[in-house]
């Protein structure tokens, strides 16, 4: 299993993540022959808090506890307690004798009741625009990686989406495939992603976009529930952006029309019932950043955009390490933002440069679309960098530290269960799909399964 830690191919505990001051029993099993569990006698569980300090230089702190308890049976050892605060716990397991094992839990503030940790990427693309896999192999794929949900956002284009859902539709699957799209408009250059908009947003100008060269002007190619506005021309368009840079009225050094252009597109991606979302402003194309400093800061003053991507596809420093400084820069000055991280990918391989750079982590109630947008929209979600094995977490603090937990102590047991998953989808893509959906069936809710077991807040 990626990056498991020793102890967890020997031993598990469950529940993981519970709220604070309430009483929780925390099971811990045996999961290997070489620890076998006595039920005559008693084994001491040693509690410490992680943010009440080493207790050899805080002994005030009285971050030291012992409970004493008799296995349940010979692979099962169950306690029952409180945990102070939103924190990392350790857990040690002794004999009376020797230490056995040191695992993890994770307590959390009352408001984080019912929202659980989801993981995904919210701007790939395919072989339908630019990318090199066609969308039904960029899910399993992604589903292999470990991705919870996932949207297919191909330049110009809302149908590749469409087809990935219509692919796996009939087939048990847990990756939840979302709608979307990359909107690239007239009169602008900024890049714009549509999150689980209902309706194509390059699909409302009459001709102009590939959404109407491949596929034309079907709603069923511009719509994920068969409504959608009505299509206008271009001189129609073109009216409705120049009343809208009146009334917007943006100083003189932005190009007006470009920015009323974006803030049209949000809005509606926002009557789509989506998620606008605003990437890679200091991706260097043409020898320099994608938008002068003046634009994107005029942008994050007054946030036509639902959230923004603070880490994306690239690699060099300048692109995630510079909108990393400029969230953090607009978070001291007063400025919030929701944010996510997505890998911008066009090559959905794990050998792929920038195939896994980044992710994010939404705490919501449920793996849905609407879930997901309210969840980030509520400033519930962090943007994960894994350029490299030494991962790093964007976002609020309180979220970076719960986030850090998870990665190194949920994730890697998620992430073998997707992988198999992953594997299914690609059988069912191969055409061995009487096997590959009845392999499917039987894993499918294994990872909902998993997050009663480990989560009960």
């Amino acid at each position: 299993m990626k990056n498991m830690k020793d102890q967890f191919y020997y031993f598990d505990i469950y529940p993981k993540v519970f709220l604070e001051n309430q009483e929780v029993s925390i099971t811990i099993q045996s999961k290997s022959t070489k620890f076998i569990f006595s039920t005559e006698k008693e084994y001491k569980v040693i509690l410490r808090e992680y943010d009440e300090g080493n207790i050899r230089n805080y002994p005030e702190r009285n971050n030291y506890r012992e409970i004493l308890v008799k296995a349940k049976s010979e692979s099962e050892i169950v306690f029952t307690t409180t945990f102070r605060g939103e924190q990392r716990h350790s857990v040690m397991l002794n004999d009376g004798e020797k230490d056995m094992v040191e695992l993890y839990l994770y307590s959390l503030h009352e408001d984080m009741k019912g929202r659980y940790p989801y993981r995904g990427d919210l701007h790939v693309h395919t072989c339908r625009s630019d990318g090199r896999q066609d969308p039904a192999t960029v899910c399993a794929n992604y589903r292999g990686h470990g991705y919870d949900f996932m949207v297919i956002s191909d330049h110009g284009r809302y149908y590749p989406s469409l087809e990935a859902q219509e692919f796996y539709k009939g087939v048990n699957i847990d990756l939840n495939i979302v709608e979307g799209e990359e909107v690239h408009m007239p009169y602008t250059d900024v890049h714009i992603v549509n999150f689980g908009g209902q309706y194509s947003v390059n699909g409302l100008i009459e001709g102009v976009k590939e959404q109407y060269k491949e596929k034309g002007a079907e709603v069923k190619y511009r719509s994920k529930n068969g409504e959608c506005p009505e299509i206008i021309t271009m001189d129609e368009y073109t009216k409705q952006i120049d009343d809208l840079v009146k009334e917007l009225k943006a100083p003189d050094y932005i190009n007006q029309r470009s920015y009323a252009t974006c803030v049209w597109a949000f809005n509606h991606i926002r009557k789509a019932d989506g998620l606008g979302i605003f990437p890679h402003p200091y991706w260097v194309t043409g020898n320099c950043y994608q938008l002068p400093p003046e634009y994107t800061e005029y942008m994050m003053e007054t946030k036509p955009f639902d959230a923004f991507e603070v880490l994306g596809g690239e690699r060099y420093f300048e692109h995630n390490g510079f909108q990393t400084a400029k969230y953090y820069e607009d978070r001291a000055k007063g400025r919030n933002y929701p944010i996510v991280g997505s890998t911008d990918s066009h090559n959905s391989l794990s050998s792929a440069p920038g195939s896994l750079i980044c992710s994010t982590i939404v705490f919501c109630n449920k793996n849905e679309r609407k879930s997901l947008i309210n969840g980030i929209k509520d400033f519930y979600s962090v943007a994960i960098d894994t350029i490299d094995i030494n991962y790093r977490v964007v976002g609020d603090f309180r979220f970076v530290r719960y986030a850090s937990f998870l990665m190194e102590n949920y994730y890697p047991i998620h992430d073998s269960l997707c992988e198999a998953e992953g594997e299914m989808m690609r059988m069912y893509i191969s055409g061995d799909k009487e096997r590959a959906k009845k392999l499917l069936n039987d894993i499918h809710g294994e990872i909902p399964d998993m997050i009663k077991k480990y989560f009960a807040n």
